[in-house]
């Protein structure tokens, strides 16, 4: 009973407020890498976007490089062009699914939030302000 007060879990099973905290920062921080990573999908396709639009008008024997696999090679626009349309379609299709697992992810730690009633400083100054009953609550 004293080991379990220690280390801050009660006897019943309950989560301590440290353990909870860190599992929202986990959250919060799994939340962000997929941000990132969306956003760096979101740029990837822009750039295809821009150099399918650029080869569009370009004779399809002209030579052009293209880097695989961090080697230049040189081939020409009707090679690349198909290559680059797939890919294109394929990073279209993995967005939307980050798209769809960013949303879940905010919603799962909405629920989180909710279940352990926890605010940010900053949505309590407002809540307060707009006169709604702050109940007791973890701070971070």
């Amino acid at each position: 009973m004293a080991s379990d007060k220690k280390s801050g879990k009660s006897s019943k099973g309950t989560k301590s407020n440290a353990e909870i905290l860190s599992e929202f920062q986990m959250l919060r921080n799994e939340q962000r890498a997929m941000a990132n990573k969306l956003s760096e999908m979101e740029m990837e396709l822009n750039e295809h976007k821009i150099v399918i639009d650029t080869l569009k008008n370009v004779d399809p024997r002209r030579k052009c490089y293209r880097m695989t696999g961090g080697v230049l090679c040189e081939r020409t626009v009707e090679d690349v062009m198909p290559a680059l349309v797939t890919n294109k379609e394929q990073l279209i299709k993995v967005i939307d699914a980050l798209n769809e697992q960013l949303t879940n992810k905010g919603i799962e730690i909405n629920e989180f939030k909710e279940k352990h009633n926890i605010r940010i400083k900053g949505q309590q100054d407002m809540q307060q302000r707009q006169g709604r009953v702050v109940p007791p609550m973890i701070h971070i």
